[in-house]
């Protein structure tokens, strides 16, 4: 019987080609959208599965509480000495292992060191016990025990080395090292929210710290920005007995304790290694983790679509009913019961369902390289990746869909009454009373308009972002990353090419999204420290951004060591510091919170947007750092190749040994805006699409749905003499009352939606009426075209022969 249904279910969608490849179509869309979805979802829950005690794992995380108890974000990392102070002290902990940054690249793509081979922490020996790492070659033992070792992964080994075990092998790290390879991690399949090269033995960080040449934050409890730490719980102890321990901890270093008033007190959590990717959000996280605030964003997107598809299976199913109706008749007159009638549309829908799915796979397999190239997808280190779970769950989701989509129509067509239907399909008034398609066709057209004004919202922010005057030039500029190289003598030696007009030693690139910060007073009498951004510039910086001095000087090549001891404030600092003027401020001293030691003011510059322009301009300094230089700003003349050139034969004059990494100023400050609203408005753009495509394959169905239930109607009107165009608005009208009220609910929406998110921007766009009008005409325009094209077929309705029979 089964195999019937499924041959009578074949015969009828290929004898209905053209409705059959809409519903196809529409489904196998919003199908590859929603699995998609799945496989970002199944891509996460698949980090740290592999560890068998994932369940005793935990990470301690800090949460920082301001001068006037005021609680911050949370942060994945600890203050390092938290670690001895659990082991010595507290029952319960089996295992802990601490990483901490600062040895190589960091996991993100953004602001890596072309000229540093690896990334990676350097991390406690326990390490190997608490994420179960095995080594192909060396000793966990003894692998990250003594100084200056350090354990590669193969990717790593088989990119520094050409041998196959590189164990007792040295290379340097930036200036550090040589460090000596000790192990070779096992190359698997497991995912881990761990993202690395190589792992340093934090003996090193001792070692470096007895040199001066990191700061000592092995016992300062009050930095919680440099490591993370993750601890195993014996068996028989419970989380909330380490939450306990943890909360007397804190009150015994931040309550009992005098409390330096230079750093913020901290509380502490804890999160277990399954609930860090899907995750809540989190500052510092030390690799890719997608919070699920994101896969609720993405899966309400998909959730739109594929519930938009599935309407339109059930308008369009209903609208071809009326051609199926004699045999739904004839079908219940010979003997068929509603249950068997039921089950072959069923049949049709799941079959028409498994198509899609076979299409959706196809569209899948096509978009996924495109959406792997996303910057944010890059930067999360997104795979993708299809295993047999996935596919199971795929299957599964199309034949929910399949049935989703079918029972709506198979319970209305089962249940047409053989005399009504066999008597004439004229007699019909389907839905007559009923207003459930309209309501929900109006939701489509509504959500469709809420993602093509959204689209366009984000696009007016991208380019606000991307033309903004940031108050200083961008224009015909370079980045050259420093590396190991001399900023003097490097500079020097540009200077000396004709098309290299300025150069400037800088910690970091303005607006570029990073900067440094710190405290500073007038005096030590003061209750709160002033937070500070600040960049270390050298005495060209001024001319070489065109920044405008507002009153004092700025630092002189002449002055030479002295620079260090001076400071240059923006108008917001000036303001902070309650100086009633830029004058006033000159000369005045400041104390800098790190090391205690006073600046004198100097000069004034006017205000410009130091950071991104996500938020408002903040108190920001100028001093002269030159152990801070990372890079060097270059502003150049004629063309970006040439001054490329140019830059290249002055690094290998000055730097041989290391490899040039040079990028367009402009390019470096915008990163940032690309990555979060430029990947937003290509994903929104698609969806926006899709959504407005399947809405009018929907508007489609009911067109045609009417044109069917109305033709003696419109046949009796042509003989009685109706024009073309008056059967065309007879056929319209319903449909332009139903976008209006789309547009009547969409608007409101969009303007609240958007003004949610807008208004956490410092600087936004609105959504006004040339905004709101672009959207407006893009759904007209469609919705038009979709209704017109059926209205315009009804006027060719013959009435001689759809009324021969009366």
């Amino acid at each position: 019987m089964f195999r019937n249904y499924l041959k009578t279910a074949f015969r009828s969608v290929m004898k209905r080609r053209f409705f059959s490849f809409i519903n196809i179509f529409g489904l196998a869309v919003a199908m590859a959208l929603s699995m998609a979805i799945i496989m970002l979802v199944a891509d996460q829950l698949m980090y740290d599965r592999h560890n068998t005690q994932r369940e005793r794992v935990y990470r301690i995380n800090s949460i920082p509480i301001g001068h006037h108890g005021e609680q911050h974000t949370e942060t994945a990392t600890s203050a390092l000495p938290l670690k001895q102070e659990l082991k010595d002290n507290y029952a319960g902990i089996e295992k802990a292992a601490r990483l901490v940054r600062g040895f190589g690249n960091m996991w993100i793509e953004i602001a890596q060191n072309v000229n540093i081979p690896v990334a990676g922490y350097y991390a406690d020996p326990e390490v190997f016990d608490v994420f179960e790492y095995q080594l192909e070659y060396g000793d966990t033992r003894t692998a990250l025990v003594e100084p200056y070792t350090v354990v590669l992964t193969k990717k790593a080994a088989r990119k520094l080395f050409k041998q196959e075990n590189p164990v007792g092998e040295t290379f340097k790290v930036g200036e550090e090292g040589p460090y000596k390879v000790t192990g070779v991690l096992m190359e698997t399949q497991n995912k881990s929210h761990l993202a690395f090269d190589a792992l340093a033995s934090m003996a090193t960080v001792k070692s470096l710290e007895a040199e001066g040449k990191r700061h000592k934050n092995l016992d300062n409890w009050y930095n919680f920005t440099q490591g993370w730490l993750y601890v195993v719980l014996d068996k028989n102890q419970s989380p909330e007995a380490l939450q306990l321990a943890l909360d007397k901890i804190q009150k015994k270093y931040f309550t009992t304790l005098p409390k330096p008033d230079t750093q913020l007190k901290v509380k502490y959590a804890i999160q277990n290694l399954m609930n860090i990717t899907p995750g809540p959000m989190v500052e510092n996280p030390i690799g890719p983790f997608l919070p699920w605030v994101f896969i609720y964003f993405f899966a309400g997107l998909a959730g739109v679509v594929m519930l938009t598809s599935c309407f339109n299976f059930t308008n369009l199913s209903i609208a071809l009913s009326l051609t199926r109706a004699r045999e739904i008749g004839i079908r219940k007159v010979t003997g068929a019961q509603r249950w068997q009638v039921f089950l072959q549309f069923i049949s049709e829908s799941v079959l028409l369902s498994m198509f899609a799915f076979v299409a959706a796979i196809l569209i899948l397999f096509l978009l996924k390289p495109l959406m792997l190239q996303l910057s944010f997808a890059r930067m999360m280190m997104w795979s993708l990746e299809m295993n047999y779970a996935v596919f199971g769950v795929f299957v599964l989701f199309a034949l929910g869909v399949g049935l989703l989509a079918g029972i709506f129509p198979a319970v209305v067509l089962s249940g047409f009454q053989p005399v009504k239907v066999l008597k004439g399909i004229g007699t019909m008034k389907l839905f007559s009373h009923i207003g459930l398609r309209k309501t929900l066709l109006v939701a489509q057209f509504t959500f469709s308009l809420i993602f093509i004004l959204t689209v366009v919202v984000v696009f007016n922010q991208l380019k606000l972002f991307l033309k903004a005057d940031h108050g200083f030039s961008m224009d015909q500029k370079i980045v050259v990353g420093l590396s190991n190289a001399s900023p003097t003598t490097l500079k020097t030696e540009l200077l000396k090419y004709s098309n290299i007009e300025s150069v400037s030693a800088v910690s970091h690139v303005p607006a570029g999204g990073s900067s440094y910060s710190s405290g500073y007073k007038k005096s030590m009498d003061e209750k709160d420290w002033t937070e500070v951004y600040y960049y270390s510039t050298d005495e060209d910086y001024i001319g070489n951004m065109n920044l405008q001095l507002v009153a004092g000087n700025y630092f002189k090549a002449e002055s030479g060591e002295a620079n260090k001891d001076f400071i240059v404030l923006n108008e917001n600092a000036v303001q902070a510091f309650h100086f009633n003027s830029a004058n006033e401020a000159i000369g005045q001293q400041i104390i800098f919170q790190d090391d205690s030691t006073r600046k004198q003011i100097i000069g004034v510059v006017k205000d410009y947007n130091h950071q991104m322009l996500l938020d408002k301009i903040q108190p920001m300094a100028l001093i002269a750092n030159p152990k801070e230089y990372t890079l060097l700003q270059v502003k150049y003349s004629g063309t970006f190749q040439n001054a490329g050139q140019s830059i290249e034969k002055a690094w290998m004059a000055t730097t041989p040994a290391l490899k040039v990494d040079y990028k367009d100023f402009d390019g470096e400050v915008h990163k940032i805006y690309d990555i979060l609203f430029g990947d937003l408005f290509s994903i929104l753009s698609v969806i926006a699409f899709l959504a407005i495509t399947i809405s009018c394959l929907g508007l489609l169905g009911m067109a045609t749905y009417a044109t069917e239930t109305r033709t003696k109607e419109i046949s009796i009107r042509k003989v009685l003499g109706s024009s073309n165009g008056e059967l065309i608005y007879l056929l319209s009208k319903g449909f332009g009352s139903m976008l209006l009220i789309a547009i009547v609910v969409a608007v409101p929406a969009v303007w609240f939606i958007n003004n949610l998110w807008l208004e956490q921007l410092a600087y936004h766009v609105s959504v006004n009426a040339v905004t709101i009008g672009i959207g407006i005409a893009t759904l007209i325009v469609f919705g038009v075209a979709t209704i017109g094209s059926q209205a315009w077929r009804a006027t060719y309705v013959n009435p001689a022969q759809n009324l021969k029979g009366e």
